[in-house]
């Protein structure tokens, strides 16, 4: 392999939105997620709508005029 082309791999530490923390090794000293196994619905069981942009609050609304 030539030498110096190659980043550095070293501890990165991975922080998710619910505030689980671990360490990893990554090419980037830390990673932020939104998701993580400790909240994911297929890991947890537990349903969990993650909302952006308003989209399931105006399904919602959309939906409960048309039922009435």
């Amino acid at each position: 392999m030539k030498e110096g082309i190659h980043p550095v791999y070293a501890t990165a530490k991975v922080v998710c939105a619910c505030g689980n923390t671990f360490e990893t090794r990554s090419t980037h000293d830390s990673i932020h997620l939104d998701i993580c196994s400790n909240c994911h619905p297929f890991y947890t069981g537990k349903q969990k709508l993650i909302d952006t942009a308003g989209r399931v609050e105006r399904f919602r609304q959309k939906y409960q005029k048309a039922a009435s």
